[in-house]
């Protein structure tokens, strides 16, 4: 079987590495063929984490996207990253479609808000039920969350697949909880996503007047202004779990709106595969991944927050505790070992 898949990132790109590239190896043991043809490249990924332009490379990557559609009919199945092409009509997915080429098409975030919530009202009134075409189009719609597959039913999906992204935790150790002299708060994430590490801001300032504790900051140089407590930590594949493991509590805040309600809590599920506790805003998954006072804490207000985070400073025991619990979690719901049996059986079914 050949299988052509539209990442929209080389593995560079978080979404593409954990939905897509991850499985390849399980699903060339299985005989299966891959093709793997990204929207975006490393060069567009750069510019933009530099806030330059990507106008050129957004272009460029535009026109192979189109020339690498003509070879389809090679190809058994193809699997879509999200969209084909951001900000277009669904008019290259109708295509597949009209020519009866079986698509299956990947979420792990709400994308479709992207559109229907977009401040611009001449994106909303021309795209803002794009994804939904995208997924009724479909052959199968793979989504991360529930509240994913409630819009691709709301779309009329014909099969929809619940998938949660995942860790392969033969690659996450565990950590050994012990009383240490300065307990670690930490957070993984990117620039995109430092706005939600923000709204801790206070709570943690709080802390470190009352605490001997250090604030680890992986993936981005932002700055939450908490001076020699604050370290910052260049994110890169190969040192992620040692950079999670020098962690002694991780922390996942959200803002409640309909965009994070789609988010897939990748970072909890990352934290918890090396056995650290955590404290995470009640937002969409969260609320699936974490359960509450058994694998950490859910924290819907500052005085929460700094109660919770507290109790884990004081209490390594707790951390331990928590931190097994979390794992054991991870293992049995989270993991590749869970999930790649699933979509490879999805890929090769008729």
């Amino acid at each position: 079987m050949k299988i052509l898949y539209f990442t929209k990132y080389t593995r560079k790109g978080a979404s593409s590495r954990l939905r897509s590239y991850q499985y390849f190896p399980y699903l060339e043991a299985q005989g299966i063929e891959i093709t793997v043809s990204p929207l975006f490249s490393d060069q567009y990924l750069e510019n933009l984490y530099a806030h330059k332009s990507t106008i050129k490379w957004t272009l460029k990557a535009y026109i192979q996207r189109f020339f690498a559609l003509t070879k389809v009919l090679k190809y058994d199945k193809i699997v879509i990253e999200k969209e084909l092409f951001p900000y277009l009509p669904a008019c290259g997915e109708f295509l597949l479609k009209l020519f009866r080429i079986k698509y299956i098409v990947d979420y792990d975030d709400a994308i479709f808000h992207n559109y229907d919530q977009n401040p611009n009202p001449v994106i909303r009134f021309f795209l803002k039920r794009k994804i939904d075409k995208v997924m009724k189009y479909s052959y199968t719609v793979i989504v991360g969350n529930d509240y994913l597959a409630k819009r691709a039913k709301e779309a009329k999906a014909r099969n929809i697949q619940i998938i949660p992204t995942v860790i392969d935790v033969g690659r996450y150790h565990v950590k050994k909880h012990e009383v240490r002299e300065q307990v670690v708060i930490g957070w993984i994430g990117s620039q995109s996503t430092f706005k939600y590490l923000l709204l801790l801001k206070d709570v943690l300032q709080q802390l470190i007047k009352e605490y001997n504790i250090l604030v680890h900051i992986v993936g981005t140089k932002e700055s939450l202004g908490l001076g020699e407590n604050e370290i910052h930590i260049e994110w890169s594949e190969e040192t992620e779990v040692s950079s999670i493991l020098n962690f002694d509590i991780g922390i996942m805040p959200l803002r409640d709106t309909l965009w994070e309600q789609g988010k897939c809590a990748y970072k909890l599920i990352q934290y918890m595969g090396c056995g650290l506790p955590v404290v995470a805003s009640p937002v969409g998954m969260n609320n699936d991944v974490v359960r509450d006072g058994y694998s950490g804490f859910l924290a819907n207000s500052d005085t929460s927050l700094f109660e919770y985070l507290k109790k884990y400073i004081t209490n390594p025991e707790l951390r331990a505790e928590h931190g097994k619990h979390g794992r054991l979690t991870v293992e049995e719901k989270y993991c590749i070992n869970i999930t790649a049996p699933k979509i490879s059986q999805i890929i090769q079914s008729r």
